[in-house]
This record gives structure tokens, C-alpha cells and sequence, in this order.
């Protein structure tokens, strides 16, 4: 993957391009399921130190058929291929993602701030399990250098993240749909201040996403018939 690809913002069809999602989800701090955390990390506030323990959130990462709100959709098909080649860079620790979308596909070992360290499907809901990398430096004394400390920090007072994809591919339009195809190769789940595939919001109990994990209609499953039709011409 090159980083001299655009990308693509306004759905133009045809070209393969950067395709960064931003409006995915987010994760709610103030939330009972997320406070455990929040008041971990607010010790500091009052001079303590903390244990050094890696923060894990249960994470929707992706759906496939659902239009999110940059208008594209992806396909079951791509999806599943993508997840499967991601397995290895989650077994190599490798899965590593960014605070906020980059302009480009190569990611920066200076912005890292999490690891992914587990996916798998709930229906057509792609779940993942999420380590937040933390420096030893705010861990026990508050002191941010890192953009993990970052999100971190965030959480602490209280603001809202999601977690949205970075990849690269091209867009055709079918049925009046913009639809992801099979050139497409995702680069990683970046962690984003505006997210993009409708209801991505994290959790520190997997229980507590499956209200979040589908949302059936049956235009949607019609769309979702068309798309498969056009995979298989």
C-alpha cells in the first residue's frame, strides 16, 4: 500500500483511494459499564498511584450490508477475508492503530495508541477486544507523553471516543449504494473523537454490546441480497 494514495472524501467511484470511516461510534465514560476505569485512573487526581494494568474495552469494530454514515458499505465477503488477515498481525501483536485518522495509509509508530488483541463475529457485527497502551509515566503520575495516555486521559474526564477503519480500496455504485470492493485492504481500527459504522461504541463487558451488535430491517436485507448479487457476476 502506498502512501502516495489519496484519500477518498467524497465517494468518488472507480479509483482505489484511502477509505477512512469517521463517524463510527463512540464510547460513553460516564457510562456504569466504563466507570471502573475512570475511577481507576482518577486517583491520580488525588496523588495516588495505580497498578500498572493494561485497560481492555470490548469494542464493534465493523459491520457488513449496513450503510454507515460516510454512505459506503461493505460486504460480508470482504469483511471475513480482511478479519482472517488480520488474525496474523493480532497473533504477531501487530494490530496497532492511531488516535485519529492520518492522510495517509502507513501507521506512524509515534501515534500508536492501542493494539487490538481479539476479534470475532456476533451476526453480521465484527466485535473486538482492545488494549489501550498506557506509559508507565501516567500510569503512576498523570504525566501524558504518549497517545495512548491521550485516550487515556480522555476517558478520565469524561469525553466520548469511538473506533473507526482505515483501509484502501475503490467504491462502485450499486442500486444507489456506494459499495466497498474487492480491491479493498484494510491498514487498521484507528480511535477516532467522530467514529463511522453505526452504533461502534466500546465497553468493558462484551454482554454490554449486544444491544449494539445488530440492527435488522428488511430494506436492509434487500440491499444486503443486491450486494451479494453483484459479488457473484
Amino acid at each position: 500500500m502506498s502512501s502516495e494514495l489519496k484519500i477518498n472524501k467524497n465517494n468518488t467511484l472507480g479509483i482505489k483511494s484511502i477509505l477512512i470511516e469517521q463517524d463510527a461510534g463512540y464510547i460513553d465514560p460516564r457510562e456504569a459499564r466504563n466507570s471502573q476505569f475512570v475511577n481507576e485512573i482518577k486517583k491520580l487526581d488525588s496523588g495516588q498511584r495505580i497498578i500498572a494494568e493494561p485497560l481492555i474495552l470490548y469494542v464493534v469494530l465493523q459491520k457488513w450490508g449496513v450503510q454507515n454514515r460516510n454512505g459506503r458499505i461493505y460486504p460480508k465477503e470482504i469483511l471475513e477475508r480482511e478479519n482472517n488477515k488480520y488474525q496474523q498481525l493480532i497473533k504477531e501483536r501487530r494490530a496497532i492503530g492511531e488516535l485519529e485518522h492520518p492522510d495517509s495509509s502507513i501507521i506512524a509508530s509515534d501515534r500508536v495508541s492501542h493494539n487490538i488483541i481479539e476479534t470475532w463475529w456476533e451476526g453480521k457485527t465484527l466485535m473486538g477486544k482492545m488494549e489501550i497502551l498506557m506509559s508507565p509515566g501516567y500510569v503512576n503520575y498523570g504525566i501524558v507523553s504518549t497517545k495512548g495516555d491521550d485516550v487515556a486521559n480522555l476517558l478520565r474526564n469524561n469525553i466520548m471516543i469511538g473506533v473507526s477503519s482505515r483501509g484502501v480500496g475503490s467504491l462502485r455504485e450499486v442500486g444507489g449504494k456506494n459499495i466497498v470492493q474487492d480491491d479493498f485492504e484494510l491498514i487498521c481500527w484507528d480511535i477516532v473523537t467522530s467514529p463511522s459504522t453505526p452504533g461502534s461504541w466500546m465497553f468493558n463487558d462484551a454482554q454490554e454490546a449486544k444491544p449494539f451488535t445488530e440492527s435488522e430491517e428488511k430494506k436492509g436485507n434487500l440491499l444486503i441480497d443486491k450486494i451479494k448479487n453483484f459479488l457473484i457476476d
